[in-house]
């Protein structure tokens, strides 16, 4: 069987802050690819430099103070970050595109939704205002938002938070782009519409068999939708693998922990497990293994020298000095 062709290839990719209190390493090393069809998911705590990965490889980084330092971004084998802006902007939205987190602040207020649904094939198709409008209706329709020939008119602040992820997914998808990057898409939303919105995502992404990169810290919403995961701490991917396997026999501690903080019908009553401490200050992160201060594993290997990313199964990798112990022990 033929494999699907490989959409995104990131590589070695680096990206610092600089700041007056010095330089933030947010992302050190990140490498992941996505196919046709697939969806990677993305996970880690809050800081550990996904989103900021995303926002590298749009091309919407802040800068300064970001600054893409190395590595490369590969769309369909060119490299995103030797494009010219001009061009970079004709693959942004119409072969790439993302969904933002916060639905309110990512739409303009002053402006109707169907104006800023319409906008994307006037910038981007040339066409008319009135044939954007109707593309609009269309597009509303298709994100199942009810009446959406009157609503058209409407403004952000008039939709549910749900309704307004809606739009947000529609924009995404308006010039059918081959891979999505989806930021934390369902953040603040009740679990019904967390479901809702993320079976609308998978149906839209089998339909038409884009990419997909899912960035989340909700292990429960990965489980059904992702086929792989990159589990990320501290900027560096600590461990990837296929989602069952991930969650049958984590290789990394931190991947570990995170299982192990999901709330579970078998201990009702029980105190929830967190892992201890915080996540390192990326302007100061500890030598040798950055997770090594949270670790109950941790000895002075881990203090002092890094763990590269090791070959743990077929299409699996742990940056764990000690991940087939952890692998056992799951």
């Amino acid at each position: 069987m033929e494999q699907p062709a490989t959409l995104l290839d990131v590589r070695d990719l680096h990206v610092e802050f600089r700041t007056r209190d010095g330089v933030a390493k947010a992302v050190n090393g990140v490498s992941y690819s996505v196919a046709a069809g697939e969806t990677l998911a993305v996970l880690g705590e809050s800081g550990s430099g996904k989103s900021v990965t995303a926002q590298a490889v749009m091309g919407i980084l802040d800068s300064p103070p970001g600054f893409v330092t190395g590595g490369e971004v590969l769309f369909r084998g060119r490299n995103l970050l030797t494009m010219g802006e001009e061009h970079r902007r004709r693959v942004r939205g119409a072969k790439l595109a993302m969904i933002f987190q916060d639905a309110l602040s990512s739409l303009n207020p002053v402006m109707t939704v169907g104006a800023q649904l319409g906008e994307m094939y006037e910038v981007h198709q040339g066409m008319t205002r009135k044939d954007a409008r109707a593309r609009a209706v269309q597009l509303m329709d298709r994100v199942r938002i009810p009446a959406a020939k009157e609503r058209v008119r409407d403004y952000p602040h008039q939709f549910s938070g749900g309704m307004r992820q809606r739009i947000m997914i529609a924009m995404a998808l308006a010039l059918e782009p081959d891979l999505i990057i989806a930021d934390e898409p369902t953040t603040a939303l009740d679990v019904t519409v967390q479901a809702q919105v993320m079976d609308l995502l998978a149906e839209l992404q089998r339909e038409y068999n884009m990419g997909l990169v899912l960035i989340t810290h909700d292990l429960g919403v990965v489980a059904d939708v992702a086929d792989k995961i990159a589990v990320m701490y501290a900027g560096r991917i600590v461990e990837t693998a296929p989602v069952g396997e991930l969650y049958k026999r984590p290789a990394h501690p931190y991947t570990r922990g995170l299982l192990d903080s999901i709330p579970r019908l078998d201990q009702k009553g029980q105190e929830l497990y967190a892992i201890k401490g915080l996540p390192p200050n990326l302007l100061h992160i500890p030598t040798g293994c950055a997770f090594n201060p949270r670790c109950p594993k941790a000895t002075d290997l881990c203090r002092s020298d890094r763990p590269p990313l090791y070959a743990v199964e077929p299409g699996r990798a742990s940056a764990c000095h000690f991940w087939k112990e952890t692998l056992d022990e799951s």
